[in-house]
């Protein structure tokens, strides 16, 4: 499947930012779409967000979605366990979330998406690995640069979240292919969030990768900020209204 594959991953019930994306690259044509979880939680329209979605892939994304797994916070909303949240203010907006989710939208992530944090799929030959964190917690330890929790020898291209932090970058593993001067060269890629960006960029962000090429795009757009910050209810910690703005 020769073309471009669009990365999204973090959405987090933005449904401006999700938009935004959207229509920056409405006039590419995809061969694949990679999602790498947490559509839901800190933003306020999650049900809408996982409604967009599930319309995308009965219409213009139907057979193209190649991963679709689940973060940690629909593992959250799924178990009820919020001992690992950092924060009560954390834990209190899960909660808000959980009470907000509408029937539909349960459905969905329990029999629609991919029931795990991580998933193999081949393209173009390549072996893949979709995770939302890393081999050393698939939910909640991310993988960075400098820390790539685990051994992914195995693949050529790992697609990652949780982090929010994009980043795009090869390692190079030993091998037994002298013809290859005996490395095995991984493609590692997080597109950064989409709705809850923490590179102290408040825009949407998130990727594109070109084969057979590798060519790889991180893409940043603008959304309207102010109005998903006008939809948080006084209940909400005001900290998940303002860091939108600031992108951290």
């Amino acid at each position: 499947m020769k073309g471009k594959y669009l990365i999204l991953s973090d959405v987090h019930g933005n449904v401006s930012a999700f938009d935004a994306v959207l229509e920056d690259c409405g006039n590419e044509e995809f061969e694949g779409i990679i999602i790498l979880g947490d559509l839901i939680d800190y933003g306020m329209r999650s049900n809408e967000i996982i409604s967009k979605l599930s319309g995308l892939g009965e219409t213009l994304w139907k057979g193209k979605i190649l991963s679709n797994i689940h973060g940690n916070h629909e593992r959250i909303l799924l178990d009820g366990d919020l001992t690992k949240l950092s924060s009560e203010r954390g834990r209190d907006m899960a909660r808000y979330t959980a009470n907000s989710m509408d029937c539909s939208s349960m459905e969905y992530i329990r029999n629609q998406m991919n029931s795990t944090p991580s998933y193999e799929f081949d393209i173009e030959g390549l072996k893949c690995l979709a995770i939302h964190g890393s081999l050393a917690d698939e939910y909640w330890k991310a993988i960075s640069p400098g820390e790539l929790g685990g051994n992914y020898a195995e693949y050529d291209m790992v697609f990652s979240g949780h982090s929010h932090l994009p980043h795009y970058f090869n390692h190079f593993y030993p091998s037994d292919d002298s013809k290859m001067r005996n490395r095995k060269s991984v493609t590692f890629i997080n597109p950064g969030s989409v709705g809850q960006p923490r590179n102290q960029n408040p825009m949407a962000q998130y990727a594109v990768l070109s084969l057979p090429s590798r060519r790889v795009e991180l893409r940043a757009v603008e959304y309207d900020v102010e109005y998903e910050q006008s939809l948080y209810p006084e209940e909400i910690d005001k900290f998940y209204r303002d860091r939108l703005a600031l992108g951290v």
